[in-house]
């Protein structure tokens, strides 16, 4: 667990999802002036109103069943009747510290460091 404690399935995929806002922090902090591209993180919520939500299993999707739900994503997202809102981040997943000190650890697990 990211705060040393005993794991925890709820809290590692909470975990998991800072973990993915702060490394996107820190590709546009890294990258964004010199390449010109804005990194942004998008989390499609729960989207009860789709047959994603009510039809699909994720474990054991065959590819076909993948694109499927691909597919269903990105007309939710493109949908402008779907109720869409942006969310500030909070200060544990906009914390400029923490996505630095994560991009060196990554750096170091995967032997770039």
């Amino acid at each position: 667990m990211i705060d040393g404690g005993a794991f925890d399935g709820a809290k590692a995929y909470k975990d998991s999802k800072i973990c993915n806002m702060l490394t996107i922090q820190e590709f546009h902090r890294r990258f964004h002036e010199e390449a010109g591209i804005t990194f942004a993180s998008l989390y499609p919520g729960c989207i009860a109103t789709t047959g994603l939500f009510r039809e699909k299993a994720c474990a054991g999707c065959e590819r076909s069943e993948l694109d499927e739900v691909w597919s269903l994503l990105e007309l939710e997202v493109w949908n402008k009747d779907s109720a869409c809102f942006e969310n500030q981040l909070s200060q544990e997943a906009s914390d400029a510290v923490k996505a630095r000190k994560l991009w060196e650890i990554s750096e170091k697990l995967v032997g770039l460091a």
